[in-house]
């Protein structure tokens, strides 16, 4: 913001306040770092003169962060803008490959307040103490890196067991107005306390780090304008899950998703926190609420009044003018609004709980449920878990026990403690349900599952925001459901997904027909909030005195070595590796689980690379034609052998590519081994930056159809690299076995700085060269 602050007036004010002379800290543990709200309203002012129109919130707050807010061209869906995020956040799987590179680059501390969080290694397998205990002892050499990397370069450091990334933010860091990024994809959690919150690859959040503006295409803005209120079994929760319904999963790729309306007031800050965390499933680049009194209540709540008073002088700023045009408008009536069911294998399988007994019977899904699992980052709200106890006491007082696996996961130690003092534990106990860590678990594939074996079909139903084909237990055959905590408690009290707690009952001890009340909660705690266990350490005033631990023969954790620069010449007969049918997600190109304990090691966790992709060929996962030896193999080891060679290849995708997490593992692994460009119908958002990043061509067909022209056998030639320039489409030039060839056009997004990523063989590697 440097051309805001040499633009700055005498007097920058909104309701009487001089935001250039409010110094109020961003959070209580970061005490000499201060909201700048000053900074944006001198930006702001510049791009009102510029675009002299109403703006939406979401373009007050980016356009409020731009580094040239003078000069930059702003339009939707078409610039790049350069921003100046106000914090960085890591969870610990993919901190680890972000702090890699940062410590690549050569620089002495990070440039913006940054956090690391211990959430995703802890797998669930008995009970909450257990598993932290047992993961505390199995990542050990993961976690003393991690708490020496921040000590060295001055982050923040929240130990495991302290909660899951998202909650810890909305508790501590999030606040209305400003902008973050996070290297996981739910990043977005932090807009139900009005923060454009984006999820990026570690690279860019590298970028952040190092003091370098963080690019972002300028996006669309896509308006839900909320009417009404929830009533009944309706949650928060089934906004998006409506949401999701509507939009697809890739809907809102390329748009920020803004809720306005009079229907806002009546949802609660976590519950608004719940509906943006989930608009990660619809391929959205973040989601937003304007502040409320509700944001205000949270914040007080949460010890940050000076915050919430600060906002609060701010709010012209942190609501949509009046006018504000928006790329579409989607209206939700939530006085009619039912809860939904969604799923199964993806999120956008949305189902009326009315309907959905009828379509489970219809389709043929399992109708017993083996588990339910409410918790995550998504649904762990102090009301979550307040609205689910109030179905699990009623279910208590007339003797009446899930019958389905039920498995909570608080959202924090804050949580955790607090439903301790509260008695809702005790409450969860008595219907059979097991607290978890306060941890990702199941939710990201962390489950040592053991009640079903693997190959079984059977369902289960969560409050999480994934369903993807096994991404919570491995099992491809487990059908995942996307529901609200309430609604989750109640199926799992019944034990069948064709129960209806609207209409439909349940026998009591005594023998009785009794139906289950309809749900209710505290927004906020009323005696407070329990902080429990201290959990975080804060970087030392000076560390550059701490060694980084680094075992040179651990097999988790790996010193990066930079990629080689692209050496001027067009991509000649490059062979397809593989041939991707149908979705591929990051699940599908780096898989979690078990591989969460290599992120830190790219040589290991390359032996994952697309191991869930389906081949066109054959209809199988992890089984290609290799070209050497004429045997179909696995993934990896035949890109291994082609790297020996000498022999750089591409993968050919369908559409959306990529959706799903922000993990960078699934451009890095692809780059390692040897993948020179990724040419697909679309990608989702995040994975074509992270191609981009790694140096890899990220490339689509200008003509859908040309997937099918595309054979697994082809080479490729992608020619007249040396021009590659901004908006020039790119010719392919394909080559049959029999040596007939026939050209294609691809198209890119590249613009002149990302292009330079690619000569130089990545972003990093230009970031160290400058250093």
């Amino acid at each position: 913001m440097a051309a805001a602050a040499a633009a700055r007036r005498t007097l920058a004010t909104s309701a009487g306040v001089n935001f250039h002379d409010a110094k109020v800290a961003m959070s209580n543990l970061e005490k000499d770092q201060y909201i700048r709200y000053g900074d944006i309203e001198d930006n702001l002012r510049i791009v009102r003169g510029r675009l002299n129109r109403p703006l939406t919130l979401s373009e007050k707050i980016v356009y409020g962060h731009l580094d040239e807010p003078h000069t930059q061209d702003i339009e939707r869906g078409v610039s790049y803008l350069r921003l100046r995020p106000d914090r960085v956040a890591c969870q610990d799987a993919t901190a680890q490959m972000a702090l890699l590179q940062f410590m690549s680059a050569g620089l002495p501390k990070v440039a913006v307040p940054s956090t690391v969080h211990c959430d995703h290694l802890i797998e669930a397998q008995i009970d909450g103490v257990a598993d932290l205990n047992r993961a505390v002892n199995q990542n050990k050499e993961v976690y003393d890196f991690l708490s020496t990397v921040c000590s060295r370069y001055g982050l923040g450091f929240w130990r495991p067991g302290s909660g899951i990334i998202h909650q810890i933010i909305l508790e501590n860091y999030a606040v209305p107005g400003l902008m973050m990024i996070g290297t996981d994809s739910h990043t977005p959690n932090a807009g139900g306390l009005g923060m454009i919150a984006v999820g990026v690859g570690g690279a860019d959040a590298v970028d952040v780090m190092a003091n370098i503006p963080w690019e972002l295409k300028c996006p669309k803005v896509i308006g839900v304008k909320l009417t009404g209120s929830l009533r009944g079994w309706a949650s928060p929760k089934d906004v998006i899950l409506k949401l999701a319904g509507i939009l697809t999963v890739k809907g809102g790729t390329g748009a920020i998703v803004e809720y306005f309306g009079p229907g806002v007031d009546s949802i609660s800050c976590t519950g608004m926190a719940t509906i943006c965390n989930m608009g990660a499933e619809i391929g959205a680049t973040t989601s937003v609420f304007p502040f409320n009194h509700r944001m205000k209540s949270y914040l007080e709540a949460t010890g940050r009044s000076e915050i919430a008073s600060l906002a609060d002088s701010f709010r012209e700023h942190l609501r949509a003018d009046e006018g504000a045009s928006y790329d579409q408008v989607i209206e939700i009536n939530l006085d009619e609004l039912q809860p939904h069911i969604n799923g199964p294998f993806t999120p956008d399988l949305s189902t009326p709980l009315s309907e959905f007994g009828a379509r489970a019977r219809a389709e043929g899904w399992p109708l017993e449920l083996s588990a339910g699992l409410i918790g995550s980052c998504t649904n762990s709200s102090y009301e979550d878990m307040t609205r689910s106890a109030s179905i699990a006491k009623f279910a208590n007082d007339h003797g009446v026990e899930a019958k389905s696996k039920f498995l909570i996961t608080p959202g924090s130690e804050q949580i955790r403690a607090t439903i301790v003092r509260d008695g809702l534990v005790d409450i969860f106990d008595g219907v059979g349900g097991t607290v978890l860590a306060n941890a990702c678990g199941p939710c990201i594939g962390q489950w040592d599952r053991q009640d079903v074996p693997k190959g079984t079909k059977n369902s289960i139903i969560t409050s999480y925001n994934r369903n993807f084909t096994g991404r919570n237990d491995s099992n491809p055959l487990t059908h995942a459901f996307v529901a609200s905590p309430e609604i989750v408690t109640a199926l799992s009290i019944a034990g069948s997904l064709d129960f209806n707690p609207e209409t439909d009952t349940l026998t009591a001890r005594d023998g009785t027909q009794v139906k289950l009340p309809e749900p209710n909660g505290a927004e906020l705690p009323p005696r407070g909030y329990d902080p429990g266990e201290d959990t975080y350490q804060a970087p030392p005033a000076d560390g550059s005195n701490v060694e980084v631990q680094i075992d040179p023969k651990s097999q988790r954790l790996e010193r990066l070595a930079p990629f080689a620069a692209w050496d001027g010449k067009d991509f000649i007969e490059h062979p397809v590796l593989i041939k991707v049918q149908g979705k591929c997600t990051t699940d599908h190109i780096s898989m979690a689980g078990p591989w969460l304990k290599y992120r830190g090691h790219l040589d290991n966790i390359s032996n994952n690379m697309l191991i869930g992709a389906i081949n066109s060929e054959n209809g199988q996962a992890n089984s290609i034609f290799n070209r050497l030896t004429g045997a179909f193999e696995g993934v990896p080891d035949v890109a291994r052998q082609y790297k020996a060679q000498g022999i750089s290849w591409v993968v050919v995708g369908d559409e959306n590519y990529g959706e799903g997490s922000s993990r960078e593992h699934a451009a890095l692994e692809v780059r390692y081994l040897g993948g020179s460009a990724v040419i697909v119908k679309s990608f989702a958002r995040i994975h074509e930056t992270n191609l981009k990043k790694q140096g890899v061509l990220p490339l689509t067909f200008a003509n859908p159809a040309d997937y099918d022209r595309i054979s697994p056998r082809d080479r490729v030639s992608i020619l007249d690299l040396a021009n590659l320039s901004p908006g020039v489409p790119l010719t392919c030039r394909v080559t049959r076995e029999d040596g007939s060839t026939f050209d294609i056009t691809l198209n890119h997004t590249m613009n002149e700085g990302q292009i330079s990523w690619f000569r130089h063989g990545s972003a990093l590697n230009e970031m160290a060269k400058k250093a």
